[in-house]
């Protein structure tokens, strides 16, 4: 279904965009080559794979060597976290996050724990934002890394990035930033020291993520030596996909604040008319400082897998929760740290190509295929 009409979420993973394929095909016949080694067609392949590092620095605002390829978003968290957390024992074992970070980083941070660490979670509020106050006030002098995402990933929320990165600068802390929502679509705030992206959250492909490491960040890598990636990541570079992620983000640079608007404007269509056409609903979420392009709402009485189903069957990709735990029963973490309706979730994410009757004909099905499964379990809505 990607690419056609009926894909509405671009938050687990966007279309290619056309950049990405004509790179990456081109990079498929010229830089296959082990770019470690030292003749010619080696080397061919080591200029295009550090001209792609420089395009994805120079989208971030940063130097190229602060920036290495990994094989995914999650293992550009894993390393980033546990890298600093390793590099920062003598300082101490306290981590603090969000209590709405991404799996990937809570998975990390249970590890840490596991191993003798200390965690804490910071809540947010019911639009699903930190309070830069009380995420100050959780950093002590043992704190070896704090982390918080750009946005939320399922409701869209930005995050403080730039009032909480000055308190952790104060307390010399390092801030880890979880950016793979934004890449492509926001501008990620200053101040952090480390962060995380996934290629293909922003129309590259799958099976690259980005890790950078700002100078003067102390980290170390929490796996076996291995010499790729400047030592930070091991394993034989994907260099085509490197090639692609970063012309893809280029692309999407360019774009970025002409989609948004564009986009912010359907979703701001979706934020109106579902709770007028629904009942018992609600949209989730900060309304105004949000990420341009998502939308989420809950629908009382109304199981959300049922409502995905139903809506697939319609044409219609959608998804409920946590996209990293759509396979279990378990209800989204974010939702129940915001404190709000975990029912009949539904999160709508708009690709860059999403046109307005797309999003029209969603609304248009939308209240029916509510009712219809509200009918099925005896439910009249009010």
């Amino acid at each position: 279904m990607a690419g056609s009409s009926g894909y509405l979420d671009a938050a687990s993973t966007e279309p290619p965009h056309p950049a990405a394929r004509a790179a990456l095909l081109d990079a498929l016949d010229s830089a296959w080559a082990d770019p470690a080694r030292l003749y010619g067609t080696a080397r061919g392949t080591r200029i295009l794979l550090d001209r792609a590092r420089a395009r994805v620095a120079g989208v971030l605002g940063v130097r190229p060597d602060e920036v290495s390829f990994t094989s995914s978003g999650t293992q550009a968290v894993h390393l980033g976290v546990l890298g600093s957390l390793r590099a920062r024992r003598r300082v101490g074992s306290h981590l603090v996050a969000s209590a709405v970070e991404h799996s990937s980083v809570l998975h990390a941070a249970e590890l840490h724990e596991r191993d003798g660490g200390e965690v804490t979670l910071v809540g947010v509020d019911r639009a699903g934002r930190v309070d830069p106050a009380e995420f100050a006030a959780a950093l002590r002098p043992d704190t070896a890394l704090a982390c918080l995402q750009s946005a939320n990933h399922e409701v869209g929320t930005l995050q403080p990035v730039a009032e909480v990165a000055g308190h952790c600068r104060a307390a010399r802390v390092p801030l880890f930033t979880d950016a793979a929502q934004s890449l492509g679509r926001a501008d990620v705030p200053a101040g952090w020291s480390l962060l995380a992206g996934s290629a293909h959250k922003w129309g590259g492909p799958a099976g690259v993520g980005v890790l950078v490491i700002r100078k003067g960040t102390r980290w170390r890598s929490p796996l076996p030596d291995d010499e790729r990636e400047a030592r930070r990541v091991p394993g034989f570079e994907n260099v085509p996909g490197a090639v692609a992620a970063a012309a893809a983000l280029e692309a999407r640079r360019v774009d970025m604040a002409a989609d948004a608007a564009r986009l912010s404007a359907l979703v701001e269509r979706i934020r109106a008319e579902v709770p007028r056409t629904v009942p018992d609903v609600e949209v989730v979420g900060d309304p105004v400082r949000r990420l341009p392009h998502l939308v989420t709402f809950s629908c009382l009485y109304v199981e959300g897998e049922a409502l995905l189903t139903e809506l697939d069957r319609l044409g219609f990709a959608v998804s409920s929760g946590s996209s990293c735990t759509a396979d279990t029963l378990r209800p989204s973490h974010v939702l129940e740290a915001m404190g709000v309706l975990t029912h009949g979730n539904v999160r709508v994410s708009l690709p860059r190509d999403v046109e307005a009757g797309d999003v029209e004909r969603f609304l248009s099905v939308l209240p029916g295929t509510v009712a219809r499964l509200r009918g099925d379990l005896g439910v009249t809505s009010r």
